[in-house]
């Protein structure tokens, strides 16, 4: 496989209301999403390995999408991805003309039929996105197997990733200067204190977030196995690799810290504690049964070597997955999938999923729960709000049934402090397999 191939030129899509939503708002406008889609895998091949039918015609995809009063434009193009890492392995360049996406499989190949036959991935892509015309493809880098997670430096010069080759848990810092990728510069988990002790690959270690503070000065990998974020100081100079080293002691958070974000004025880092028991591989005992949590570090000031520390964390709902916090700091949000992965009829199926949405006092750093929000649809995971904070847009992976609505988008308008809350306004109809979103 290349890695991107365009396939489609423009399609004007009609908006499907959400099931118990107020009519579609026609004067609707948000430009700038772009979205990744898996087609190798079914929410099934969770619970039994099997990709989906090749007679289906799935494909990986980058989807951009524009909505002008109401209307939404979208072009594909075909981009390497997959579901089973966190829904962060997809971000935009801080002008959001360039998007970046890494694979932690590979697509698969003729005669793939099980999970087991993609190969680990290698590689991180980045893509041009015109204002008009279809997303293409800059450049690629070559990096460490098993890409967890991105994220892109303030700037725009560097893009971080953490990896989790059998060798060893890894950052690598890969240089962007709006063209070309530079040489990526790499750095042992191990080798910056974080290391494991039991008997299994990178001695237990797996990273599955990586996250740059709005100062560019500081990252954050979440160890989801350890139950902690790690915090490491940057220096970029002009040349030579940039300078890497702690940033004071990892923060002990709530039980699998999957994903995580800075505060836009950077005084905390909010993690969505999913709650998995990762010594299992049978789904239905990994997966928990109780709510998940939303945990809040308070960190310490930038020039100071240590001083971060946990404060309260307050419920989500089961099996929350994906987290976004509004451009403006005061909301918080969780993609929760609940029990949508199991059959009908299972112990701990659940026909809906949900969004939860949370105030945060950024003085304070005190969360208060407003609510658990339904969501139709099987496997939703990545969010995003939109730049003005109006919006809030989850993906979804399937339909639930046939009857109901498919895999696409779900916009949801955030409600005003008079009237808080999640008030579902349209669905955006996408190929099979999306599980994440950004906005620029």
């Amino acid at each position: 496989m290349s890695g991107l191939r365009t396939i489609s030129a423009c399609a004007a899509v009609t908006f499907l209301a959400a099931c118990g939503a107020p009519e579609p708002d026609t004067g609707l406008t948000i430009d700038g999403i772009v979205t990744i889609s898996d087609g190798d895998y079914l929410a099934s091949t969770y619970r039994d390995s099997t990709l989906a039918p090749a007679d289906a015609h799935y494909r990986d995809l980058l989807s951009t999408i524009r909505i002008r009063n109401g209307e939404a434009e979208i072009r594909h193009a075909e981009v390497s991805n997959s579901v089973t890492s966190a829904p962060e392995v997809l971000a935009l360049a801080p002008d959001g003309g360039t998007a970046f996406v890494t694979e932690r499989l590979r697509q698969r190949e003729p005669g793939d039929t099980r999970a087991t036959d993609l190969a680990p991935g290698d590689r991180l892509f980045a893509l041009a996105l015109p204002e008009s015309g279809e997303p293409t493809l800059i450049d690629t880098a070559t990096i460490a197997t098993t890409p967890e997670a991105l994220a892109v430096h303030p700037a725009g010069s560097h893009v971080a990733v953490v990896a989790n080759p059998p060798e060893a848990s890894v950052l690598q810092l890969v240089p962007w200067d709006g063209t070309e990728f530079g040489d990526p510069a790499r750095y042992d988990l191990a080798a910056l204190g974080i290391t494991g002790e039991l008997d299994s690959p990178r001695g237990g270690v797996l990273a599955t977030n990586v996250q740059w503070h709005p100062s560019g000065r500081a990252l954050a990998v979440n160890i989801t196995t350890q139950d902690r974020v790690a915090f490491f100081r940057v220096d970029i100079t002009p040349s030579g690799a940039p300078q890497v080293r702690p940033w004071g002691a990892p923060v002990p958070t709530g039980t699998d810290p999957f994903v995580g974000r800075f505060t836009p004025d950077g005084r905390h880092y909010v993690t969505s504690d999913w709650g998995r028991n990762l010594h299992t591989t049978d789904l239905a005992e990994r997966l928990p049964s109780t709510r998940s949590t939303v945990g809040v570090i308070r960190l310490a000031d930038l020039d100071s070597p240590d001083g971060h520390r946990s404060l309260t964390p307050a419920e989500s709902d089961i099996s929350a997955e994906g987290i976004a916090i509004s451009p403006d700091g005061r909301h918080i949000a969780t993609v929760n999938m609940r029990g949508t992965v199991f059959p009908p009829g299972t112990p701990g199926q659940a026909e809906s999923a949900t969004v939860t949405l949370l105030r945060l006092d950024p003085d304070t750093g005190t969360l208060t729960k407003i609510g658990d929000y339904p969501l139709d649809g099987i496997l939703p995971e990545g969010g995003s709000f939109d730049p003005s904070g109006t919006y809030f847009l989850a993906t979804v992976f399937e339909a639930r049934t046939p009857d109901t609505p498919g895999a696409g988008l779900q916009i949801f308008r955030v409600g005003p402090d008079e009237n808080p809350g999640l008030t579902p306004i349209h669905r955006v109809p996408l190929p099979h397999g999306v599980h994440h979103v950004a906005v620029g």
